[in-house]
C-alpha cells in the first residue's frame, strides 16, 4: 500500500464538494469519479501556472495525451464531503510530464495517485519534446525542479 500523501508536499490545492450524482446507494464516491476529480484539478493547476489550457499546451502543433493513471484509494469520499485535491508535477521527462495526486478530507488522506502525458505531434501522434516555456512555468511555480 502507498504511503498516504502530504498535504505539506503541494502547493497546489484545489477545493471541491462531493455532489450526489457521484456518489453510489450507500453514499460513496463511486471510483471512476476520481479520475474526474484528479482532471479537474489538473486544469486548475494549469489555471494557477497562468496557462490556457487546452489552447497555450496545443500552441506549436502538440498536444498532451494521457498515457497512465494511477490512482490508490485510502478511504472513501461521501456525498457533501469537502475535499481538497492537490496536484504537483513529479516528474518532467523529454517528452512526458508526470502529476502527483492527494485528494483530502479535512486532514485524512483518502487518495493517493498519478497521472502521465506525453506530449505529442497532434496529427502523427508521435513524441515531441516538452515546450521549454512550460517547463520554465513548473520551475517557477514549484520553485524547484522536478525530477527529470
Amino acid at each position: 500500500m502507498t504511503a498516504a500523501p502530504s498535504r505539506d508536499a503541494f502547493r497546489f490545492l484545489h477545493p471541491l464538494r462531493v455532489r450526489w450524482a457521484e456518489v453510489d446507494p450507500q453514499s460513496i464516491v463511486f471510483n471512476g469519479h476520481y479520475l474526474t476529480y484528479a482532471d479537474v484539478a489538473i486544469t486548475e493547476y494549469f489555471r494557477a501556472l497562468d496557462i490556457a489550457y487546452p489552447a497555450d499546451l496545443s500552441r506549436d502543433g502538440g498536444d498532451f495525451f494521457a498515457i497512465k493513471t494511477v490512482l490508490e484509494y485510502l478511504a472513501p469520499a461521501r456525498f457533501d464531503d469537502l475535499l481538497e485535491i492537490g496536484v504537483r508535477i513529479g516528474r518532467l521527462g523529454r517528452s512526458s510530464l508526470s502529476f502527483n495526486l492527494g485528494i483530502w478530507r479535512g486532514n485524512e488522506a483518502l487518495t493517493a495517485g498519478e497521472v502521465i502525458y506525453v506530449h505529442a505531434d497532434s496529427a502523427s501522434r508521435s513524441s515531441r519534446p516538452l515546450p521549454q516555456w512550460l517547463r520554465d512555468k513548473v520551475r517557477d511555480y514549484e520553485h524547484c525542479a522536478p525530477e527529470e
